[in-house]
């Protein structure tokens, strides 16, 4: 009975993991709430959403390559076995790709997160130092604000591990330790509120994400360092020809999300104040984990998508997709009107609760949109698994219109100008252009019988024409060795 109960709910175990994760997630937010009504005045509560919508950033360095390093995992790994003792068998072209896939991430996150640390720790100090001094002058943020940048290079630069571990297969570990992580960060989160110095919270929020992490990565060494020097004669990953086309793209669309949601509160805290940037941002907040606690069913199986795409299975893959789709639907509806309806008592039962927040109507608003969000991610996910993006145009324009129509009306209407921005340009422009996309693209992909895209079919010949290469260069060697040894 319980098995096929959770059959029906799709709860398998890393859903399990990702579900319990994000609900400690949202209870340690809504815990968060609570305190920082508590703990932190209007104005100051402005700059700790403020500050966080400033960390999230990274974005801007990472550009996405975090997909981009599980899908390339992903479609290795279908012609590897991994063993219990962390050794790795199987072809060897793939071998040495998916080695290559690890080195080249870990330069990269290297390069991006030193570079975060040099630029977005002195861009904050001036945002603050110059939007901030009026509406907070005894607000003490520059020590929370380098803390928390500091903080977030570190977990910048573990995001690559947990994607490639995960693109190896093994999901249910990476959902665990999530799990772990959610509990240490909403813990570690919770210390400077109670010793009155709140703004610290997100930086030990990040301590507490970065911790755990380096944890399980000790528990994952074997193969990761069995990797970082595994030696071998085939063609390694190249990087401009085939990383770079797909990251470029998926970077963009990333850093256009950023633009479609967090923008909102750094142009409320320069236009509005803090205050009415605190609300929006605890609004946000709330509905951005009842979206990424929604979209468990389907994120989950990212790493799954592509390996059934490397496989051609795309009759099954569309089954999978539409029923992890239909799954994260119903829990974003149930979870969200749930909250509605609580936000809707609260002017009456917590009036002093209610004012740090939108209104109900304005909440309500920001649930549809967010839906919006959940249902445009979700179709992403899954075409992005073939290693190509197709919502980079969709995504330029919304972030566009989203961030013209904000700047607009957020100066004069302030936290209404900038839901119904969200609203109109999420829902009724971006949800429409991506479902076409979606529809085109399954078209498309319910036709395939051959190889699964062209991205996979070059890089198969560029293996074999450089394999073809090597072993011509090895036998010239080897006639001029033979020379010498004989003259």
């Amino acid at each position: 009975m319980a098995m096929s109960y959770r059959k029906t709910l799709g709860l398998d175990g890393p859903v399990a993991y990702t579900f319990m994760a994000r609900f400690v997630n949202i209870v340690g937010s809504t815990a968060m709430v609570l305190i920082i009504v508590r703990f932190l005045t209007p104005v100051e509560q402005g700059y700790y959403y403020t500050l966080i919508s400033l960390v999230s950033l990274q974005i801007v360095f990472e550009l996405g390559f975090s997909f981009v390093i599980q899908q390339m995992a992903a479609h290795e790994c279908i012609h590897l076995t991994f063993d219990a003792n962390g050794s790795v068998s199987g072809d060897r072209i793939a071998h040495a790709r998916l080695a290559s896939t690890l080195r080249l991430s870990l330069r990269w996150y290297s390069i991006a997160s030193t570079a975060m640390g040099l630029i977005l720790a002195p861009a904050g100090m001036v945002f603050f130092a110059r939007h901030g001094a009026a509406g907070g002058a005894q607000i003490h943020w520059q020590g929370p604000w380098l803390c928390a940048a500091c903080a977030s290079m570190l977990g910048l630069w573990c995001t690559p591990f947990f994607s490639f571990i995960e693109g190896c297969g093994q999901i249910r570990a990476v959902a665990a330790m999530r799990f772990r992580q959610a509990f240490a960060t909403s813990a570690f989160a919770l210390v400077p509120m109670f010793l009155h110095h709140g703004l610290y919270a997100p930086a030990m929020a990040l301590v507490g994400y970065v911790g755990t992490g380096f944890l399980f990565l000790l528990t994952r060494r074997r193969l990761l360092i069995g990797l970082l020097h595994h030696k071998h004669d085939e063609p390694a990953i190249q990087w401009k020809r085939e990383v770079w086309p797909f990251q470029w793209r998926i970077g963009l669309s990333s850093l256009c999300s950023y633009f479609t949601m967090q923008v909102f509160i750094p142009i409320l805290f320069a236009l509005r104040g803090p205050v009415e940037a605190g609300q929006m941002g605890m609004s946000l907040s709330i509905t951005g984990y009842i979206t990424v606690l929604a979209m468990a069913w389907t994120s989950t199986k990212t790493t799954q998508f592509g390996s059934m795409i490397a496989r051609h299975e795309f009759q099954a893959l569309d089954r999978l997709f539409c029923q992890t789709l239909a799954q994260s639907l119903r829990a974003f509806l149930l979870i969200g009107l749930a909250a509605c309806f609580v936000i809707a008592l609260l002017p009456a039962l917590a009036p002093g609760f209610a004012a740090r927040i939108l209104s109900p109507l304005l909440f309500a608003l920001l649930m549809l949109a967010s839906g919006a969000n959940c249902l445009v991610q979700s179709l992403a996910i899954l075409l992005r698994s073939f290693k190509y993006e197709p919502f980079l145009g969709q995504s330029v324009s919304v972030a566009l219109l989203t961030l013209l129509l904000a700047t607009l009306t957020a100066s004069r209407w302030g936290n209404t100008g900038a839901t119904f921005s969200y609203l109109i340009v999420t829902a009724l422009l971006g949800l429409p252009f991506a479902w076409s996309i979606f529809v085109r693209a399954r078209r498309r992909y319910m036709s395939l019988t051959g190889p699964t895209t062209e991205f996979d079919e070059n890089a198969r010949a560029q293996c074999d024409e450089s394999c073809s290469s090597l072993q011509s260069r090895r036998r010239k060697r080897n006639l001029r060795t033979s020379a010498v040894s004989e003259g």
